[in-house]
């Protein structure tokens, strides 16, 4: 009888133990839509423009959005969740935040990439309220056209058009925020 109680106790343990260990380990839904969203979209970017694969492989971390949507009548903003990686290694997700002003009108979405090209700027990055300036530099991919791609200020933005059309003159930047995995 005392054994088959130690039985049932150790069953129960373990079933507790494997209930919590998969809840805290396995990412929602919409994570793992995310997670999809952004690795098809790694492979978009390098399709279009092969040489970014090496940036990939040499940076120390980068981020992906997807799906950023973006909408302006002369107070644009735009908005989109994303993936961030160390080492080719799922690390967190991020939020981008963008307020413009300036003359625009219209919609778009498009995908947004940020590489680090070392892990003191992946750092800062994951240190949360990251923010680029209207003048970082971008490059723009689009389907057939090979453009050059490097590092520059220790990261290299890469962004490409999904739908939508857009007319824009305006000054803004782009706010991140970081959330481990964990």
């Amino acid at each position: 009888m005392m054994m088959e109680k130690l039985k049932l106790n150790f069953v129960y343990s373990f079933l507790f133990a494997l209930i919590f260990v998969s809840t805290t380990f396995a990412q929602t839904e919409d994570q793992e839509r995310l997670i999809d969203d952004a690795e098809r979209a790694k492979t978009a970017f390098i399709a279009d423009n092969p040489e970014v694969e090496e940036l990939f492989d040499l940076s120390a971390g980068y981020v992906i959005f997807p799906n950023v949507g973006k909408g302006a009548y002369i107070l644009g903003g735009a908005a989109g969740n994303g993936v961030v990686y160390q080492d080719g290694n799922l690390i967190g997700f991020a939020e981008l935040r963008q307020l413009d002003i300036g003359f625009q009108l219209g919609g778009q979405a498009f995908r947004q990439a940020i590489l680090f090209q070392t892990q003191s700027e992946l750092d800062k990055f994951k240190e949360g309220n990251y923010k680029l300036s209207g003048n970082a530099s971008v490059v723009i991919i689009e389907e057939g056209e090979a453009k050059s791609v490097e590092f520059e200020n220790g990261r290299a933005i890469l962004t490409m058009p999904k739908a939508g059309a857009m007319i824009e003159v305006s000054v803004g930047g782009q706010k991140f925020d970081y959330k481990d995995l964990n």
